[in-house]
Formats: C-alpha cells, sequence, structure tokens
C-alpha cells in the first residue's frame, strides 16, 4: 500500500517566518496557491483513490484543487495537525532561535517538549498510526494495493519518514520536506519503503503502482510482492523543481 505525503503549500505564516502552530486561519499564499493547484496538475494522472488531510486551512486548501480534479470527497483527521508547539506558537522564528528548547529540537527531538504543548515524540506515535491505520483500512477495503494521499505539515511529515526510514526520530531534522513537496511510502507486510523523498519534479510516472508479475511457465521467477522501488534524484533545474527551494523553513 503506498501514501504520498504532501506538505502544504507555502503559508502566510512560512512568509511571516513565524511559527504557525495550530492558529486559525494561517492561510496559503498567492504562490501557496499556485501551487496547490500545480500539484493537482502533477498529481491528476495518477489512480489516488483517497485523500486524508489535516484538519487545518492551510492543508484543506492544498489538496482542494486535486480533490475537484479526481472527484475525491477528502477526509479530514485528527492525528496529522500540526505539532502543538504550546507557548511557541506565533511566535517569530528568529526569537525562538535564543530559547534553549531549540537546540534540544535540533539535536534530540525525541527529548524535545514544547511548553504548554506536546512533545515530538508523541507527534511522531499519533502520526505513524494515523498513516498506517488508513494505509491497511484503504487496503482491506478495496483488496489491492491503493494509492493514496496525507496532506499534512513539516514536521509531521519528517517523523513519519524518519520512522519508515528506521531513523531514530533524533535524526529527523536532517530529513528536508519543502512546502507543496511530495514524499512517498510504500508499506509491505516486511517493511515500509521510502520511494520519493521531497519531490518537487514533474515526472511522476514512478508512482503508479503496477501488478505484480507472475512467474512464467519458462521458469523464470515472479516479481517479488515486496521490496524498494527506486525514486531517483532530481537536479535543481527549473523543470524539477517547483521554485520553493529557499521557501524551506525548519520547523
Amino acid at each position: 500500500m503506498t501514501v504520498i505525503l504532501l506538505r502544504h503549500g507555502v503559508s502566510t505564516s512560512n512568509t511571516a517566518r513565524t511559527l504557525a502552530g495550530r492558529s486559525a486561519g494561517v492561510d496559503l499564499t498567492e504562490y501557496g496557491d499556485t501551487q496547490a493547484r500545480a500539484v493537482a496538475e502533477r498529481l491528476a494522472a495518477l489512480p489516488i483513490e483517497h485523500i486524508v488531510h489535516s484538519p487545518l486551512l492551510r492543508c484543506q486548501r492544498t489538496v482542494a484543487p486535486l480533490a475537484e480534479k479526481l472527484g475525491l470527497e477528502p477526509e479530514y483527521e485528527d492525528r496529522l495537525i500540526e505539532v502543538d508547539y504550546g507557548d511557541w506558537t506565533g511566535r517569530a522564528i528568529a526569537d525562538l532561535l535564543t530559547e534553549p528548547l531549540w537546540k534540544v529540537v535540533q539535536r534530540h527531538a525525541s527529548g524535545a517538549v514544547f511548553p504548554g504543548g506536546e512533545g515530538l515524540a508523541q507527534v511522531q506515535t499519533r502520526a505513524v498510526a494515523a498513516v498506517r491505520e488508513h494505509d491497511r483500512r484503504f487496503a482491506e477495503k478495496a483488496g489491492h494495493d491503493v494509492l493514496w494521499v496525507a496532506c499534512t505539515h513539516g514536521d509531521v511529515i519528517k517523523s513519519v519518514l524518519a520512522d519508515a526510514l528506521g531513523l531514530h526520530l533524533d535524526g529527523f531534522q536532517r530529513i528536508v520536506v519543502e512546502p507543496a513537496s511530495l514524499s512517498m511510502v510504500r508499506y509491505t507486510p516486511t517493511a515500509p519503503y521510502v520511494v520519493r523523498l521531497n519531490d518537487t519534479g514533474t515526472d511522476l510516472s514512478g508512482l503508479v503502482i503496477k501488478p505484480q508479475r507472475p512467474a512464467s511457465d519458462s521458469g523464470s521467477p515472479a516479481e517479488p510482492a515486496a521490496g524498494p522501488v527506486p525514486g531517483g534524484e532530481l537536479g535543481s533545474t527549473p523543470s524539477a523543481d517547483n521554485g520553493n527551494a529557499e521557501l524551506r523553513d525548519s520547523l
């Protein structure tokens, strides 16, 4: 079963360089809206069967063009909501750099608990559980491999990817997830495989789930049902990037 982890497009908080957290009313910028429409065009040809998203506005806005194009009704999942940054919510990133907790967040994420909020270990637990449960439910209902989209937030996606990579949460800040980027995880009975990471390219043909090839009468082996799928690497040429490389934020 395969999930495309989609980060929301550039938001007003991203451009203001503040920590939005769960603040109400944080919307996409004009550029973020353009990104959302571009994502819909990029993914329109894929056999996506479900769209799940964080309940926050910026994620709703990001998936809306895709849902309209595919004729799907998105469903929200509370466990994919942004980190509860507690007292840090709404503060300028520049001010947070002076906080002692900032270094803990960057170097020892598993021990980081935001004042008045939640810990990053809690975030990973809830997010991974949500993704795996939806993945299993969709597969059982369909009776076959399902390609679906989960639209959420940067730290949430990085925590899910760290789990899929077998990477300790303390190293999750080494993963880059830009606004409107796609990362793909294929869950199998034995292990998850990260097929794409922070993809802002245009060629998504590799995301199509191909049926497994049975063994032939000549004795050639069957194509394995589980295993890594090459995602390829993309350069920074205009055709391989949405132009958001400079818009990443560290939280």
